[in-house]
C-alpha cells in the first residue's frame, strides 16, 4: 500500500515509524513531516490544511490510505473535501469528517452529546457574548474551583481553572467580550471541577465497531511534581497502573459503547481515533473531553506497544472491516520524556544545534520540533523538540533509559522533566 501521513510532530513520527515496520507497506509519505521522519518516509512539503495540493499529490502518487495526525485539518473538513471529489473519495482515510470532528472542535457539541447519551461527565452550562450577564450570575452560584473552556480549538490553551470567583468572572469576560481566544471563545463552557487522577483512553473506530488501544497517562505541567503552567505534554507512560480490568470494564460499558453507539444514532459515520480524556473520581470514570485524533506525547508510548500489523489495522479501519482484525499489545511498560526548548511554554529560544542523538542506546527518538539549518545541522524549532521512548519491565526501568537519553542529547537551553510517572513509583 502507498500511505500518506499528514502532520509533522512526534505523534506522526511514531505512527510513521510503526507503519514502516509492516510488510504491507509499499511507500510511505509524510506531509509536511520533519527531519527525523526521513529514516522511514519521504517528506512532502505540503501544509496540513492545503487540501487541494494534498489531493493532487494523493492522486499523483496513487495513495491508497491517508492517516490524519493533527486536529486542525479534521475540524476544517479534510475528509469532506476528499469525499466531495469522485477520484479522491476512493482513497481510504483514517480521520472523521467535519461533523464527527466536532467532538473535539466544539466543547458545547461534545457536552451536549455526552448529556444526550448519558455518558458520565462534569455538569456544565454554555454561554455566549449575548448571555454574558447570565453567565456571570451563574458563576455566583457555582462551587469553586470553576473550569472555563473555550468552545473551539485554542491550540491546547483554551481551558482555565479559576480558583476564586473574581478570577472566574474576569476570565469569562475576557473570553466572551474581549475574544481572549479569538473565535474559539465565542462560546464558553462553564464546568464543574472534578477531583481525581487522569488518563488517556484511545479508541479506533471504523464507524461500526471499535478497538481499544493501550491506555496512557501524560504529564502536562512544565515542572517536576506537576507544577507550573500547562504545556502540550512533557512525557507519558503506558500502561497506567490504576486502569486495571475493573476500571476499564466501566470505561467500556459507560463511555466507549455509548459513544460509538451515540455517533451512529446521530448518523455520524465516525472513522478514526477517538481520544477519551478520562478522570477517575473515586472508583468511577468520567469524561473530561474528547479529541478526534491521537494524543501527543501519548502516541509515542501507545503505538510502540502495538504488536499487530498497524498497516492492516489502519486499512481495516478505513474500509470498515476492523472487526476482522486482532489487536495485540506488548505487555511491557513504555515511557517517553519530552525534551523542550528553553523558556517553553512561554517564549522560547530556537535554532540551536542538537547533538548526541547518535549516542542514544535502547531508546527510540521521535522528532517533534526539529528542522535542518542552512549548514544541514539538526536544530530545535518547536517548543517540544524530541520525545524519548523506552521499554522496561516497569515504569522505573523504562524511565531510567529515557532519562539516560535525555542527559545524552544536548542543545543550548534544553529542558525536561525527570519525574514522569512519579505518582506510581
Amino acid at each position: 500500500m502507498n500511505i500518506l501521513v499528514i502532520g509533522s510532530g512526534g505523534r506522526e513520527h511514531a505512527i510513521s515509524w510503526k507503519l514502516a515496520q509492516s510488510p504491507l507497506l509499499t511507500k510511505l509519505y509524510v506531509a509536511p513531516g520533519n527531519p527525523g521522519m526521513k529514516e522511514v518516509a519521504e517528506i512532502v512539503h505540503i501544509g496540513v490544511s492545503d487540501f487541494e495540493k494534498l489531493g493532487e499529490f494523493a492522486l499523483e502518487k496513487n495513495i491508497d490510505l491517508i492517516i490524519v495526525g493533527p486536529e486542525v485539518p479534521l475540524v476544517e473538513g479534510i475528509k469532506d473535501y476528499f469525499l466531495a471529489n469522485e477520484q479522491l473519495s476512493k482513497i481510504g482515510m483514517v480521520g472523521p469528517d467535519k461533523i464527527g470532528a466536532q467532538l473535539e472542535g466544539s466543547k458545547d457539541f461534545s457536552k451536549n452529546f455526552m448529556e444526550k447519551y448519558n455518558i458520565p461527565t462534569a455538569s456544565y452550562r454554555t454561554f455566549t457574548k449575548d448571555t454574558l450577564q447570565e453567565g456571570l450570575a451563574y458563576l455566583d452560584t457555582h462551587t469553586l474551583p470553576i473550569v472555563l473552556k473555550a468552545d473551539g480549538l485554542a491550540a491546547g490553551k483554551g481551558v482555565i481553572i479559576a480558583e476564586d470567583l473574581q478570577t472566574a468572572k474576569d476570565t469569562l469576560v475576557d473570553m466572551l467580550a474581549n475574544s481572549m481566544f479569538g473565535d474559539a471563545s465565542s462560546r464558553v463552557v462553564v464546568e464543574q471541577f472534578l477531583t481525581g487522577i487522569e488518563a488517556s483512553c484511545f479508541v479506533l473506530s471504523d464507524g461500526d465497531t471499535y478497538k481499544i488501544l493501550p491506555v496512557a497517562k501524560d504529564y502536562k505541567r512544565i515542572g517536576e511534581g506537576d507544577t507550573g503552567p500547562n504545556t502540550g505534554g512533557m512525557g507519558a507512560i503506558s500502561p497506567v497502573p490504576f486502569a486495571d480490568k475493573v476500571f476499564m470494564d466501566k470505561v467500556e460499558a459507560r463511555i466507549i459503547i455509548p459513544t460509538v453507539n451515540g455517533l451512529k444514532a446521530e448518523g455520524i459515520k465516525y472513522v478514526g481515533f477517538i481520544f477519551v480524556g478520562l478522570i477517575k473520581v473515586g472508583y468511577d470514570p468520567y469524561v473530561i473531553e474528547y479529541n478526534a485524533r491521537m494524543g501527543d506525547p501519548e502516541t509515542e508510548v501507545v503505538f510502540p506497544r502495538i504488536t499487530s500489523d498497524v498497516v492492516a489495522l489502519m486499512a481495516a479501519t478505513a474500509n470498515g472491516t476492523l472487526a476482522s482484525q486482532t489487536l495485540t499489545i506488548d505487555p511491557r511498560t513504555a515511557t517517553t520524556i519530552m525534551l523542550v526548548s528553553g523558556g517553553y511554554p512561554a517564549d522560547y529560544s530556537k535554532g540551536f544545534a542538537i547533538s548526541g542523538i547518535e549516542k542514544v542506546e535502547d531508546v527510540k527518538v521521535f522528532h517533534a520540533g526539529t528542522s535542518l539549518n542552512a549548514n544541514n545541522e539538526l536544530v530545535n524549532t518547536g517548543g517540544r523538540v524530541l520525545a524519548l521512548t523506552a521499554f522496561g519491565k516497569d515504569i522505573a526501568e523504562a524511565l531510567a533509559k529515557s532519562n539516560q537519553a535525555a542527559r545524552t542529547i544536548q542543545w543550548e537551553g534544553k529542558n525536561y522533566r525527570t519525574d514522569i510517572g512519579f505518582e506510581f513509583l
